[in-house]
């Protein structure tokens, strides 16, 4: 399953010059894939597209920003929903 993931943080708590963005996450977790990141800087928010099957697997790649920033989760799927016939 696909999921849209917004890492949000305040300029106090930037990761600018301290492992930066991707250390807010932990890309070794297994079961977990980072498909897509994205990044607002000047607003710091980082959006992640992180494919998981299970949400303690993502709670667990999500771990290293959990003191530093919040994030928003949401399913999203790459497929359309189908016309009716």
């Amino acid at each position: 399953m696909l999921f849209h993931v917004e890492q949000a943080h305040t300029p106090e708590t930037c990761p600018y010059g301290q492992g930066g963005s991707r250390s807010l996450h932990d890309a070794t977790v297994p079961g977990v894939r980072l498909v897509a990141m994205y990044g607002d800087f000047m607003h710091h928010v980082v959006y992640l597209i992180v494919e998981a099957t299970d949400i303690n697997q993502l709670n667990a790649f999500l771990l290293p920003g959990m003191k530093t920033c919040t994030a928003t989760i949401t399913p999203v799927s790459d497929h359309p929903i189908p016309l009716p016939s």
